[in-house]
């Protein structure tokens, strides 16, 4: 089976994320990676199985990972599940979500 997600393609997409979703980013490894005291993050990496960050705690940068809700096979499957992340982690967070 062909990689979904060769290096490049994992580039543009944290390219993206952590250009026009930064905040979104920083939810996400609240409401769901347990770094409840993340003041940043950024989108690291990523597989077919989730998506890595290195999330800002107390000074000091921490991996989290936050895995997809089933394994993704095809690039326009991110997005579904980038916003999954993001909804869950306000629904956590007990925010309303932005959009």
């Amino acid at each position: 089976m062909t990689d979904p997600f060769p290096p490049e393609v994992v580039e543009q997409i944290a390219h993206h994320m952590n250009g026009d979703h930064a905040d979104d980013n920083v939810l996400i490894v609240r409401g769901l990676g347990g770094a409840d005291n993340a003041t940043a993050a950024r989108m690291s990496g990523m597989d077919a199985d989730g998506m890595d960050f290195l999330a800002a705690v107390g000074g000091i940068e921490v991996p989290i990972r936050i895995p997809f809700s089933a394994r993704l096979t095809e690039r326009r499957q991110v997005r579904a599940e980038a916003v999954r992340m993001y909804q869950e982690a306000c629904s956590a967070l007990g925010i309303p979500p932005r959009h």
